[in-house]
């Protein structure tokens, strides 16, 4: 019979086995078929042997920099009012609102085109987990806080706090509340000609609390001729309509957050006579039909993108079929107006590569509590310490430009601001963005790397941070391109910004007056002396640069080394401060403050200064580039 001969089969086979292992082998396995010994691996056994996987702590009790960073930011009342809130939510984001992101990436949104009869329906099919942290934004306050005012000019410190919690929990539901606060800002600074009744109602709604009245809000600048080059290559077309609205006609090539229910878009305005105007306007639309006819707005979905990374967010191709919008800025001054809402989403790029690597960091930190290798655990092994130690370096860095900014940006919007507090945001807020960005990839890379083979393995959700860290040095645009925003920023500001830029450095490396010391040999002030003397280095090579603009050329090649200079430093005078202030006050975490600034100042094998001499981008060393970027 067929069963008869599976059993013959199957014992050859045994014996075949059997013959080609060793000697200890073979005794071990005749004694479990006489069963005098336990087989270890046979049938559905496969082994004693199960790696703990690493495991999250609450994301604000295990945080000593945030919280640290808060106390010493915030008025004693406020902290104290607060604190209790962050603590809640920090221990939310691990046990609900985690498990949940973890079903989003595995449950991508999918577009619906057509109905069974061929109808156009454009639905898109999203699951319950986004829709929930719909609901979870709103009912935090993740964005009204920032609008409530509450505190003054601490409310963006708190709103960011919750934020930075909530981002690597969330799904990647962090984008459309990067844009829903950029646009309510807008909305919140609009021109009193400009305010209407819906746009007055848009703004209520991006900043409630009811989760039924919330919107979110999408951006839609990319169009197929580019993404960056806006005023170039924005070919929708806005005609003007007898209710004083407009008609949107044109195709959005990138739009993320397709489901929002309102979205900001640059269009061409045209004339009576059918003329484009040469620049864009900003235009106001909502994305459901607003005359409850039913269905979108004038819009086909055309598809949703495949991409690399964030595939838990709808990101589509959208044509504009005469979308009905209206015009909430003077003409052609489109990109001016909608700069406001450029600023919050490059700080919310900025927290989202603060959050990566504080994530990355804390599950390879439990990770190697828990992992051992070659006899003892990884807390033991010198250069696995060494990589974890130069990472949270890194972190602090990436934490503390955020958070600095974020103050500033409170301070200014509340109308407390400098003026040279006001160039340092200008400056530094595009720098923040390319800089972090950069450092998020790097170290999501090698915060992957620290887990080994399990890093690499899908199913233990690692790999969707190395993933979604890729899209931060491009979205709101690429390294190269704000490196041009800072050259761009600098001119503009005839050379205000950097002044700007060198006194704050000044004023946060100096130490408090209130005293304090480290007992660090000296290395601390050593630090200190670095940033000032890269400071007064960089100021120096960029005066010559811009000394020499009758060579446009060379001052665009620089823009990104003097761009990481600009950066390297800030960061560097922060991590000072921080160890300064931390002495000062007695703070238990003060030692890893001050050995942080000495890292990143005096022992990094990267310089603080990456901007070369003239000669160094002149159009002999361009020359070469070209060389070796193309070839003959």
């Amino acid at each position: 019979s067929l069963g008869r001969m599976h059993r013959i089969v199957s014992a050859g086979s045994r014996t075949r086995l059997v013959n080609r292992l060793g000697p200890q082998t073979q005794n071990r396995a005749a004694h479990s078929a006489s069963g005098h010994t336990k087989q270890e691996f046979a049938h559905s056994r496969v082994g004693s042997f199960f790696q703990e996987p690493p495991t999250l702590k609450n994301q604000f009790e295990d945080d000593q920099l945030l919280q640290t960073y808060l106390a010493r930011s915030l008025p004693a009342s406020v902290y104290s009012e607060i604190k209790a809130d962050l603590h809640r939510f920090g221990q939310r984001v691990v046990d609900d609102l985690l498990p949940r992101a973890n079903l989003l990436e595995k449950n991508p949104p999918v577009l619906q085109n057509f109905d069974a009869w061929g109808n156009r329906i454009d639905r898109l099919i999203l699951s319950d987990e986004w829709r929930y942290m719909h609901n979870v934004s709103a009912e935090e306050g993740l964005i009204s806080i920032g609008y409530e005012r509450k505190y003054g000019q601490y409310s963006r410190l708190y709103q960011y706090t919750k934020l930075y919690l909530f981002n690597q929990s969330s799904g990647l539901y962090s984008c459309p509340l990067a844009m829903t606060d950029g646009a309510a800002r807008v909305l919140e600074t609009l021109p009193q000609n400009y305010e209407r009744s819906e746009t007055r109602q848009a703004y209520k709604r991006l900043t409630s609390t009811d989760a039924d009245q919330f919107w979110t809000s999408g951006q839609w600048m990319t169009e197929r001729a580019g993404g960056s080059d806006v005023s170039r290559a924005t070919a929708t077309l806005a005609h003007p309509h007898p209710t004083g609205s407009h008609r949107l006609f044109g195709y959005k090539w990138f739009t993320s957050a397709t489901d929002s229910e309102m979205a900001l878009t640059l269009a061409r305005e045209v004339d009576e006579s059918g003329v484009p105007n040469s620049g864009l306007s900003l235009f106001y639309l909502p994305t459901q039909h607003p005359h409850g006819k039913g269905g979108l707005n004038g819009i086909q979905i055309q598809r949703l993108k495949s991409k690399l990374g964030t595939r838990q967010l709808p990101t589509a191709e959208l044509l504009l079929e005469g979308t009905e919008a209206l015009r909430i800025s003077d003409t052609g001054r489109g990109v001016a107006a909608i700069s406001k809402m450029l600023t919050i989403t490059r700080l919310h790029n900025t927290l989202t590569a603060a959050a990566t690597l504080g994530r990355v960091l804390a599950l390879a930190r439990d990770y190697a509590r828990r992992r051992a290798a070659f006899g003892k655990h990884l807390t033991h092994h010198p250069l696995h310490v060494q990589a974890l130690a130069r990472l949270e370096v890194e972190r602090r860095g990436a934490f503390l430009l955020t958070m600095d900014l974020v103050t500033l940006l409170g301070v200014t919007e509340t109308g407390h601001s400098s003026p040279q507090q006001q160039e340092v945001l200008r400056l530094m807020t595009p720098v923040a963005k390319l800089f972090t960005a950069k450092q998020a990839v790097a170290g999501a890379s090698e915060g992957l790397e620290a887990f080994g083979g399990q890093g690499y393995m899908e199913d233990t959700m690692i790999p969707v941070i190395f993933r979604d860290s890729q899209v931060l040095p491009i979205w709101e645009g690429t390294t190269n391109i704000l490196s041009l925003d800072v050259l761009r920023s600098i001119i503009k500001s005839k050379g205000e910004g950097l002044k700007a830029f060198k006194a704050a450095i000044e004023e946060k490396v100096r130490t408090p007056s209130s005293g304090g010391s480290l007992n660090d040999g000296g290395r601390l002030k050593t630090a200190a002396d670095s940033v000032l003397s890269a400071t007064k280095e960089l100021l120096g090579k960029a005066q010559t640069l811009f000394g020499q603009n009758q060579d446009t050329q060379a001052v665009e090649a620089a823009a990104r080394d003097l761009s990481m200079s600009i950066g390297r430093i800030y960061v560097g005078a922060l991590l000072v401060e921080d160890a300064l202030i931390g002495a000062s006050s007695s703070s238990p975490s003060a030692s890893a403050s001050a050995e942080a600034a000495i890292w990143w100042c005096s022992r990094s094998p990267v310089p603080l200064v990456l901007l070369k001499s003239i000669d160094d981008y002149s159009a002999t060393a361009r020359s070469a580039e070209d060389l070796l970027a193309f070839g003959q």
